[in-house]
């Protein structure tokens, strides 16, 4: 019953807006239309990309790494000089 739009169908649509809106306004109103499909489609597909990251074990940040890495008080080139001055006081 409610199948597919046929030709028929599409240009009885058509013809029927035609004599309601006009000539001058169709143009404007298919504008309109076109944007939002565009605009539906563009953030439909953001929404599915960002359920597929959320959703994939792998796509997971990793953790950072803390890495222990043993730095001396005292640059190696300053390490004599320290040790001098210690044992002066």
């Amino acid at each position: 019953m409610f199948g597919r739009i046929g030709p028929a169908e599409l240009i009885l649509i058509l013809v029927i807006a035609l004599v309601i809106f006009g000539p001058k306004k169709l143009p404007e109103i298919g504008k309109a239309v076109g944007d939002a499909i565009r605009q539906f489609k563009k953030h439909s597909e953001k929404v599915t990309d960002e359920i597929q990251a959320a959703t994939e074990p792998d796509a997971a940040p990793a953790a950072p790494r803390i890495e222990a890495v043993a730095k001396p008080a005292v640059p190696a080139a300053e390490a004599p000089k320290a040790a001098s001055k210690a044992k002066k006081a």
